[in-house]
């Protein structure tokens, strides 16, 4: 598996989280013969206290989380995000990636092959909400519930010792 930090300022619409980096994690999960990728990833997750799995494709418009982070693993097929908003990063995701998207960051599907299934999972004890970029909403209150949404105990896909704990320091 080889991980990546992608920082995001302020987009207006989209808030995204200046102060936590999206993380991306490429072959984050290999194919084992037999195995069902959907179920690996929903195990993975919630083996590092990470639940609320559900699986699904992705929203073809930019939306964000102020109340939680979230994680997508791609167990089937290939998608293009738009991730951080229109001035952000378009990035092409592949059968057994993931991607580590903190509170307030935005994402939208571009395109996807039709077999894409993506498995997707929150932080023991935090509860989603879904925001559209086009939503009229109190944008101080939104990122005041960005900038208190608690970090992680765990990296969703190597636990205590992944690049969670290396980019996103407490406090």
């Amino acid at each position: 598996m080889k991980s990546s930090a992608h920082p995001f300022a302020d987009a207006g619409d989209i808030p995204n989280n200046p102060a936590l980096p999206l993380l991306l994690y490429r072959n984050a999960l290999v194919q084992q013969d037999g195995t069902d990728r959907a179920s690996a990833f929903e195990r993975l997750f919630t083996s590092h206290r990470w639940g609320g799995t559900w699986r699904n494709g992705m929203y073809p418009f930019h939306h964000y989380h102020s109340t939680a982070h979230e994680v997508l693993g791609i167990a089937s097929g290939n998608v293009t995000v738009q991730l951080g908003g229109e001035p952000g990063l378009a990035v092409e995701l592949d059968t057994g990636d993931a991607v580590l998207i903190p509170a307030g960051v935005g994402h939208k599907r571009l395109k996807s092959s039709p077999d894409l299934i993506v498995v997707g999972a929150y932080p023991h004890g935090q509860r989603w909400d879904l925001i559209r970029a086009d939503d009229v909403v109190d944008g101080a209150a939104v990122r005041a519930r960005i900038r208190s949404v608690d970090i992680p105990t765990e990296d969703p896909i190597s636990g205590s010792k992944g690049p969670l704990r290396m980019h996103w320091a407490a406090g």
